[in-house]
């Protein structure tokens, strides 16, 4: 399978989100890209003390940026209207922080209406602020409510008329409109055991970040096998990996961290991926561009190497 090559949008207010999101999502498929992601963040907790800090660790600082980020599915339906061809990702969607049907009916219509380009990217999350603002269910119960929207997806992208009960939401049979495209693929984050087996049985594949080449390697080997312990088809579980790009200057070799440095450095990573199955890989290089415009010339120097070195 030839290897699919994505980019992240421009997402928060360091953009101009009136007029860089369009640009940006023309350009990126005027250079060959093969999709376009955004990501969700809601807040950013004035307290990040304990508990609170970033990805739970206590007393880590957040990125400023998380405090300037666009709505991610509005952001994906302003790139849907001006392109044609790219698909449409979201690395990750928190279901839990939103209604499960609300949800469903987004992304069915999303992916309707842009002529079935939607990559249901989805996690538990890790925020506690997050959930205390926004979610139906507290943050002890987040892998539940990630079933449970996947339950209701199934639900309401399915055939008329849909029905729904559970313990929480019921939908007595109804006719439920638009409904996707296509089978939306899923593809769920997480690396702990519990996100790992309802990768397995559940996702269409995994969607990490942050780990390196070598072991999102092994990992895959390892989803599939347990893919298969499940009962279904190994081949049926693929990956898509976030290259989060923070300097594209020439660095050493030496000591050099993944996917740091040149495009022509990052494609060294990127074969490793590529060669150990990995078939959809998006980088996301906004944090290594100052505008727009530098970021449409760094993402077609990325686009440009990687394809030249044949991946």
């Amino acid at each position: 399978m030839p290897l699919k090559l994505g980019v992240n949008l421009p997402q928060s207010s360091e953009y101009d989100l009136t007029t860089d999101v369009v640009k940006f999502a023309r350009a990126a498929e005027e250079i060959g890209y093969d999709s376009l992601w955004v990501y969700e963040r809601v807040l950013v907790p004035i307290d990040q003390s304990g508990p609170h800090g970033l990805y739970g660790i206590p007393d880590a600082p957040w990125p400023d940026v998380y405090a300037s980020t666009g709505e991610p599915l509005l952001t994906l339906a302003m790139a849907a209207a001006v392109t044609e061809r790219v698909e449409l990702g979201t690395g990750v969607l928190v279901p839990p922080l939103r209604t499960p049907f609300q949800l469903a009916r987004s992304l069915a219509t999303l992916d309707h209406q842009s002529g079935g380009r939607v990559i249901a990217g989805l996690g538990s999350g890790w925020s506690i602020d997050e959930y205390d603002a926004a979610a139906p269910r507290p943050y002890s119960e987040r892998g539940v409510a990630l079933d449970e929207f996947l339950d209701m997806a199934s639900a309401v992208w399915g055939p008329d008329p849909v029905s729904f009960d559970n313990d929480r939401y019921r939908i007595a049979p109804a006719l439920v409109k638009p409904k996707p495209a296509r089978r939306i693929p899923i593809y769920l984050a997480g690396a702990g055991p519990a996100a790992l087996r309802r990768i397995a049985r559940r996702g269409a594949g995994w969607l990490p970040t942050g780990v390196p080449p070598e072991q999102v390697v092994a990992q895959l080997a390892q989803l599939r096998e347990m893919a298969a312990e499940a009962g279904r088809d190994p081949a049926e579980i693929n990956c898509i990996y976030q290259v989060l790009v923070q300097d594209l200057s020439d660095v050493p070799a030496e000591g050099r961290q993944p996917f740091a440095g040149s495009p022509k450095q990052l494609v060294e990573d990127v074969a490793v991926l590529a060669e150990g199955g990995v078939h959809h890989v998006y980088v996301t290089a906004t944090m290594a561009s100052k505008d727009v415009n530098e970021l449409i010339d760094n993402s077609a120097a990325i686009h440009e190497a990687v394809r030249g070195a044949g991946l």
